[in-house]
């Protein structure tokens, strides 16, 4: 097994994730970042997605996530309307490395952090021009 220069993620138990995580490890040249993510790292990740009061602070935070652990995010609007969180799309995108549950976790938080501060996701609907006055 190959060390790493840092602490690594425990390993998921057989058949509750297709992390991929030991085949990222043996892999030379492989993008390793991501298992810096340990369980409490999560957490802590979770909470600070779940506490972004502002739009700006929350896209500061995914580019943090994609230099850092490269963990790419993507938040669409619906193309109908959007009446509640359900009609905002947040994904995750799938990387070796990257557990399943970490990847439902992230959004999440993410639409957790927007009910608790709906003006993010007013803000983020009107970057659509949907309160724009024209």
């Amino acid at each position: 097994m190959t060390t790493l220069p840092f602490p690594v993620r425990t390993e998921c138990p057989p058949g509750a994730c297709v992390c991929e995580r030991e085949a990222l490890i043996q892999a030379p040249g492989g993008d390793t970042r991501i298992l810096q993510l340990t369980q409490a790292e999560e957490k802590k990740l979770v909470t600070r997605l779940e506490n972004i009061a502002i739009l700006s602070d929350r896209r500061r935070m995914h580019e943090r996530m994609e230099q850092q652990l490269g963990i790419r995010i993507a938040i669409s609007l619906s193309p109908n309307e959007v009446r509640t969180l359900r009609g905002i799309a947040i994904l995750v995108h799938e990387q070796p490395g990257l557990c399943r549950k970490t990847r439902q976790a992230i959004p999440a938080a993410i639409k957790k952090g927007m009910d608790q501060r709906p003006e993010i996701a007013y803000e983020l609907l009107d970057e659509g021009g949907l309160f724009s006055s024209s």
